[in-house]
């Protein structure tokens, strides 16, 4: 995996061992941030972050923050050591937390983000309709994107959100929605 884009377009990403992260691949990122189009300035909510690869190219592409979450030591590892090789350490807040969590807490606690990047296990999907359906218009800033990505046979989540788009790229389905 590399960076797609943007200022550090070419530096390699690490993927945590083993099968219990599913990175996204730099085909689907390059699909998703050409349909995000500039998010320069953004801040930006990796909520199940893995390798951090969705974050760190929002990073690449210009955004201002992005925060980090994930609950797996080995994977959390791995995005700490990806997040200082490219130089992000400073825009970056890295949590062992579970999503699910940030997300509530978050928007329980006021804090809003332009951009939410949601890659959970898909196994977890169905789960998450009903949290995603509570919180993210909260957490969400007027006009914000919401991005989650899932199996390609999958049928996008039903949220008090406008769906802007859905496409499907081999085995995933990414779909952008947008607050308002």
């Amino acid at each position: 995996m590399r960076i797609v884009a943007g200022e550090r377009k070419g530096l390699r990403l690490d993927a945590p061992p083993g099968r219990d992260t599913r990175p996204t691949s730099d085909r689907l990122r390059e699909s998703l941030f050409s349909v995000l189009g500039d998010v320069a300035g953004l801040r930006v909510l990796d909520a199940f972050a893995g390798s951090g690869a969705l974050g760190l190219e929002a990073l690449s592409r210009g955004a201002r923050h992005a925060v980090f979450c994930e609950t797996s030591w080995p994977a959390m590892r791995v995005l700490r050591a990806n997040v200082e090789r490219l130089g992000y350490a400073g825009q970056s807040e890295l949590r062992r937390q579970d999503g699910r969590r940030r997300i509530a807490a978050d928007a329980g606690g006021g804090a809003s983000y332009e951009l939410l990047l949601l890659d959970p296990p898909y196994r977890m999907l169905p789960a998450l309709q009903a949290p995603f359906s509570l919180h993210l218009p909260q957490l969400l800033v007027p006009g914000g994107l919401a991005v989650i990505e899932g199996p390609a046979g999958s049928e996008p989540l039903e949220l008090p959100l406008t769906l802007d788009t859905t496409r499907v790229q081999g085995a995933a389905r990414l779909t952008v929605y947008r607050n308002g």
